[in-house]
């Protein structure tokens, strides 16, 4: 039997942007006259249209748990609960959704879903998967951000340009995505992996902000949308100068602390010199051979006004000196500073061994002095006037990273007249060298020095590394690098109706207006692209930004956007379920200077989002989807509030904010990343969840089977499965086990006459009923009070956003 299929060719054409709804401006329609709210007025315009009735309030336990969990994604204590329950102001409520909205717990909830948004990751992907020990900044930026209700258009400007703007950490977002850490001698394999990272850039941009599938175009014109090939190349050629890497982290984020480090400086000095008091005499004992670190001649309190060192052999090549310091009996100061400095000759060419860096207080061998002649060499300290010393230091390397050109033959004179030189030490009376040798460095002096060097240190970003003037961008045909077309401007996309300019006339009054400073010089060609592609996509004459983020919060507060597809609002997208109520967000958020947490105020003080969600009969036949929303439909925690929640009801959480992450999985250095589930969890392990290092294309142990997003793809929208390992993971895996004994002692000591009444406060924010009290104490009673535990964190009404 043979069987014929039949395909039909249909010629595709472009909708433009008077035709698809997406580009067409937000309008702010009249609020129906059906409540105060304006969402309520909507979606019950909507609801009487379908012949459907809103459901009503749901109780107040209900509420604060709701709230609190959607908010700041923790439970609220029994005692926040009581508190709310037992308020009767009519604007109770609105006050207790006003102090989420201020705790700073909520950046840390609304962050998670930005990052989900943006595929961020502390790891490279692909095969190696190494760790980037430098992203988490990116991830502390966005909680700051969402917690100082940042306006959104700055936050989309900061994101692309924030090493212009003083944000350099929000440019984490740019190389948030995966990155090939396979090299090859192959320039094809080379150029595909660039426009692999070039297409991640693009992309991103387009969904995070847009909503719209720019990729599609890399190969060629976009098959829906009204996006060409060319336009996609003119976006890429905003990021045609930006590569994977880290760079030092700038601008208004760094304080340099120096009281602060010179007060280190001074007390690691004084540590030392009371170590040195107890050092042997240079002239008098047999002292132990001398070390590339630090080496210690102790004299006889004598004055000098020239000190000299002088070096008649090394271990090889040309000497090298770290640090001369000479210390003056009356003050316990190094004075070497205060000298003039002569030498025999130094080494040519290399500004990192100048005869200045001898005394500069700086230490390691990039801040040093080397002669100009193998094995030999003297410099001279003339200090200002005459003093009595009674120490000199000196060292190849203080930084113990270098161990060759060390003087093993020398000794050391002074003088009070020119040219009366005395010797008052060498290396006649230490042992033979040992190229073993050490200086024993006390842990009080390896403790202050590694905070100095963190304090001196700029800290690292991985953040992206920027090339001022970038290659030019080829359109390259069918998307392949070798087949390279004609050259391309950086640029918009013209169905979206806003000007797009580099130039610098046009566009830094307008930045300055918009981020309210002024950019202390001016931006490169690379910074002046990115630029100009943040204003276009912040404009507010842009008809998709503001629209995109808006859903993006209903979507996060119902499970469900206003448009099904967030990241899709192109023709292939689902059309908007309210699109008046959408549009009257966009404006809302454009006229109240882009504030999120004005948007997320008018949504949780809504009749909508305070409905039961009891599912009602009659309008489960019509609409069991809620697509017209006519109840709060629940559902199951994310993976992250479910795993904080956890640790919040067993006394365990950790509210420590910032900072580098703590690692889901045990240590290993492996050259391939090999990623294996902690089984044993203690400290940082019981910080909150969005400080848990983020490991691309490898699931968390326990909680990586809720739905967690790999970030192996941009993920605007996370799946709700039910799995039998989410059922074991929760039940029986080594975490569980350990928090719900975690609970039952504290249940023990904050009850220990009202065990079970106590668990069901914690767990639920209520009393357990008749029934539940007597099951609980049988289980209590035969099995103990972790297994009670163990089943309220098992329990549906724990693990459901009610």
């Amino acid at each position: 039997m043979k069987i014929y299929f039949l395909i039909a060719i249909l010629p595709l054409t472009w909708l433009s942007a008077e035709e698809h709804w997406s580009l067409r401006a937000p309008v702010k329609s009249p609020v129906p006259a059906l409540a105060e709210n304006p969402i309520d007025a909507f979606v019950q315009d909507k609801l009487a249209k379908e012949t459907l009735a809103p459901s009503p309030l749901a109780d107040r336990l209900t509420l604060v748990r709701r709230v609190f969990l959607d908010v700041i994604g923790l439970p609220p204590s029994p005692e926040e609960a009581a508190a709310f329950l037992n308020d009767p102001a009519p604007d109770a409520f609105e006050h207790l959704v006003d102090r989420l909205l201020a705790s700073p717990r909520f950046g840390e909830r609304w962050a998670r879903n930005w990052l989900d948004v943006v595929r961020f990751a502390e790891t490279h992907g692909f095969e190696m998967n190494q760790e980037r020990p430098n992203a988490w900044p990116y991830r502390d930026y966005v909680i700051q951000a969402f917690n100082s209700d940042l306006p959104y258009d700055r936050f989309v400007l900061e994101q692309l340009a924030g090493d212009v703007l003083g944000s350099d950490a929000a440019t984490g977002f740019i190389v948030g995505g995966s990155m090939d850490q396979v090299t090859s001698p192959d320039p094809v394999l080379t150029a595909n992996q660039r426009a692999d990272e070039l297409h991640d850039m693009v992309s991103t941009t387009g969904t995070a902000f847009l909503g719209l599938s720019v990729g599609c175009a890399r190969c060629h014109d976009h098959k829906f949308d009204p996006i060409s090939q060319t336009e996609y190349f003119a976006l890429r050629a905003a990021f045609e100068g930006v590569r994977h890497g880290e760079r030092p982290l700038q601008g208004a984020l760094v304080v340099s602390p120096q009281q602060e480090t010179a007060a280190l400086r001074r007390q690691i000095a004084d540590t030392w010199r009371k170590l040195d008091a107890d050092a042997p005499l240079a002239t008098t004992e047999l002292r132990p051979s001398v070390n590339s670190q630090r080496n210690v001649e102790r004299i006889a309190p004598v004055k000098a006004k020239w000190v000299r060192f002088v070096i008649a052999a090394t271990t090889q090549a040309e000497p090298c000196l770290d640090e001369l310091e000479i210390y003056a009996t009356d003050s316990a100061e190094n004075i070497a500073p205060q000298g003039r400095l002569t030498a025999s000759g130094t080494y040519a060419g290399s500004p990192k061994h100048t005869l200045a860096h001898l005394t500069d207080g700086l230490h390691g061998n990039d801040f040093s002095w080397i002669s100009d002649t193998p094995g030999k060499g003297w410099v001279t300290v003339e200090l200002p006037e005459v003093r009595e010393i009674n120490g000199i230091v000196w060292g190849r390397d203080l930084r113990r990273e270098f161990a060759d050109r060390l003087a093993v033959q020398y000794q050391i004179e002074i003088a009070t007249e020119p040219d009366a030189w005395r010797i008052v030490a060498s290396s006649g009376n230490r042992q033979a060298f040992a190229p073993d040798a050490v200086t024993t460095v006390p842990k009080e002096i390896v403790s202050l020095e590694a905070r100095l060097k963190s304090m001196e240190s700029p800290p690292l970003i991985y953040g992206g590394t920027f090339q001022d003037v970038p290659p030019p961008t080829m359109r390259l045909n069918r998307g392949d690098p070798m087949q390279p077309r004609e050259l391309v401007n950086a640029a918009g996309i013209a169905a979206v109706p806003v000007a797009f300019t580099e130039n610098d006339s046009v566009l830094l009054p307008s930045i300055g207006k918009i981020c309210g400073q002024e950019i202390s010089r001016p931006p490169t060609e690379n910074q002046r692209r990115r630029l100009a592609l943040a204003q276009w996509i912040a404009s507010p004459a842009n008809p998709l930004t503001a629209r995109v983020i808006a859903n993006r919060l209903w979507q996060q507060h119902f499970g469900e956007g206003l448009v099904s597809t967030p990241s899709d609002f192109g023709h292939n997208g689902s059309r908007p379920s309210h699109p008046e109520l959408l549009d009257w967000l966009a404006c809302e958020l454009m006229e109240h200077g882009w504030s999120l947490k004005h948007l997320h105020r008018l949504i949780l003080t809504s009749h909508t989002f305070q409905q039961a969600s009891e599912a009602r009969p009659e309008a489960m036949i019509k609409d069991a989807g809620d697509q017209w929303l006519w109840r709060f439909r629940p559902r199951r925690l994310d993976a992250e509030v479910l795993h904080d929640t956890i640790l919040s009801v067993s006394g365990q959480l950790d509210l420590r904010m910032g900072g580098p992450g703590f690692s889901g999985f045990e240590p290993n250095t492996n050259y391939v990343r090999v990623y294996n589930a902690k089984l044993t969890f203690s400290g940082d392990d019981f910080r909150r969840m969005i400080y848990m290092t983020k490991v691309r294309m490898q699931p968390e142990g326990t909680f990586g089977a809720f739905d967690c997003p790999d970030a192996g793809q941009v993920a605007p929208k996370r799946n709700r499965s039910t799995t039998p390992l989410q059922a074991l993971n929760l039940l029986n895996s080594p975490f569980m086990l350990q928090q719900a004994t975690a609970l039952a002692e504290r249940v023990q000591q904050e009850a220990p006459g009202g065990q079970v009444e106590r668990a069901f406060m914690l767990c639920f924010g209520r009393s357990p009923t008749s029934t539940e009290a007597s099951q609980a104490l049988v289980l209590v009673t035969e099995h103990g009070l972790p297994a009670l535990a163990r089943a309220l964190l098992n329990a549906n009404e724990f693990v459901t956003l009610p």
